[in-house]
């Protein structure tokens, strides 16, 4: 492949990846939920919610292994790079054990952790052991897929993706009946875990023939060098932990389970955004790699530019529509009975205007080796985050939890993160917003302009689908 045409492959290859996996996630979410029914669906995000703490477990080797074996791929250097490969291979397999005795001790206090409003025992306690061998697993298999991303080969690690994203909603339409739904939705998972393994193996072998398993290839000198990295990467871990994960389980603590659906619904259409946005700093962190590794520090400033001025399109544009048409989208999506999800859409949306591309900045940072600092601050902008959430669900409700993300958002990242940025790179602030963000003020005027024009029409809205109440047709709507 031709080095200059990878990165172009690489974004087009992500964003096409993440585009279907937000058609799936779209579509089939409104089947689970109707499926299950709120009670049982809020249970799932809780459980889920605390399955996702088991992902500290990566102790931020996942960063590291995108960052090294980009630069030891760069320079040809295949010891090197078999040296990191198996020093997080060899890790994960250890940590993947732990992941699985700490999966049967939840098991077993399951009771202990939330009334689950009469539902059986036997399938909570077996949901949690199935999500505990399913992190396992994927811990072990992300080697191979990390290593894909190191060497730019994003298009071929989101293939795999992709085909798993078809293989979810076919056994989710195939197998999820309302009885042992959870014991269902917790073994699809584990099924489409060890297909997207499988595939990442084969590939990482197929493009990186120098690539050697074996435990005599684990060198000191590595493990060092991978520790360092890692320890500031999984402060960043523990932080976007306690950004995104901890919202669900504060309310379903303090609210209940059920009270989780709407605020659910919200958050996941952030997570729709987020993702395909946020791959833009997956594929610039392996490129800053390559580009600092190799001194090129024009072309990384004109990476930056670039990633900069298209997260920042690309999500406000999604904030716009959300404002004028989020209300009806959430209709035709889940069904009537969730409007106060619009009203959290908004602030939990507004704050991913701005961190969207700020994370895109911090991936930059991480694939140049500058992780300390910018993980500090992230923790520090989760901590207050956490607080503030708590401190506000007393008063507010699941309103006040959405507040407490999203001010810490706007204060840390804007004020103190930005600046840190600009520093850092040695990037003009003023040459920044000229040639990343002036581009986008037409465009963006543009899509507003349009959107209250088409929100003023009165017969706007008569031709969205209509939902006539069976789980089937909000699935296929469209």
């Amino acid at each position: 492949m031709e080095r200059k045409h990878a990165i172009k492959l690489n974004f087009l290859a992500s964003w096409t990846a993440h585009a279907v996996a937000l058609l799936v996630g779209f579509f089939l979410m409104p089947y689970v939920l109707h499926t299950l029914e709120d009670r049982k669906y809020g249970m799932w995000i809780f459980i889920n919610s605390l399955a996702g703490y088991g992902g500290l477990l990566y102790l931020g080797f996942g960063g590291t292994i995108g960052r090294f074996v980009a630069e030891s791929f760069a320079r040809r250097d295949w010891t090197r790079l078999n040296q990191v490969v198996n020093v997080v291979l060899w890790a994960y397999l250890v940590l993947g054990a732990l992941a699985i005795t700490i999966a049967i001790g939840l098991a077993w206090v399951a009771p202990s952790l939330n009334d689950w409003d009469g539902e059986s025992i036997w399938e909570i306690r077996s949901v949690i052991l199935v999500l505990g061998l399913n992190l396992s697993l994927g811990m072990v298999g992300s080697v191979f897929g990390g290593a894909l991303i190191g060497i730019q080969r994003l298009d071929v690690e989101k293939r795999v993706t992709l085909t798993g994203d078809f293989l979810r909603i076919v056994l989710t339409l195939l197998l999820l009946e309302h009885d042992w739904g959870l014991l269902t939705l917790s073994a699809i998972f584990l099924a489409v875990t060890v297909f997207a393994n499988v595939g990442y193996l084969f590939f990482a072998y197929r493009l990186v023939p120098q690539l050697r398993i074996h435990p005599g290839l684990v060198r000191l000198s590595a493990v060092k060098d991978c520790m360092s990295f890692s320890l500031w990467s999984l402060v960043g871990e523990v932080a976007h932990q306690l950004a995104y994960s901890t919202d669900t389980i504060v309310i379903g603590v303090m609210l209940g389970a059920k009270a989780i659906v709407p605020y659910n619904i919200a958050l996941r259409l952030c997570h729709f955004l987020r993702k395909p946005i946020g791959q833009i700093g997956d594929v610039c962190m392996p490129k800053a790699g390559e580009l600092h590794a190799t001194s090129q520090s024009r072309k990384l400033q004109r990476l930056v530019e670039q990633g900069l001025g298209v997260s920042f399109l690309l999500t406000t544009g999604a904030y716009i529509g959300a404002a004028f048409f989020g209300d009806d989208l959430i209709m035709r999506w889940v069904g009537r009975g969730y409007e106060s999800s619009h009203h959290l859409l908004i602030i939990l949306l507004g704050a991913q205007v701005i961190a969207l591309p700020v994370s895109m900045l911090r991936s930059v940072m991480f694939g140049m080796g500058r992780v300390k600092v910018p993980s500090l601050m992230y923790l520090a902008e989760a901590v207050l985050n956490l607080s503030l959430s708590v401190m506000l669900a007393r008063w507010l409700g699941a309103t006040g939890v959405a507040l407490g993300t999203a001010i810490p958002v706007v204060a840390i990242e804007l004020f103190v993160v930005l600046p840190y940025f600009f520093r850092s790179l040695q990037i003009e602030p003023a040459e920044l917003v000229r040639k990343s963000l002036g581009p986008q003020v037409l465009p963006l005027f543009a899509l507003w302009t349009y959107s209250i024009s088409l929100s003023q029409m009165p017969d706007f809205g008569a031709t969205w689908p209509r939902r006539n109440g069976s789980a089937s047709s909000v699935a296929f709507a469209n």
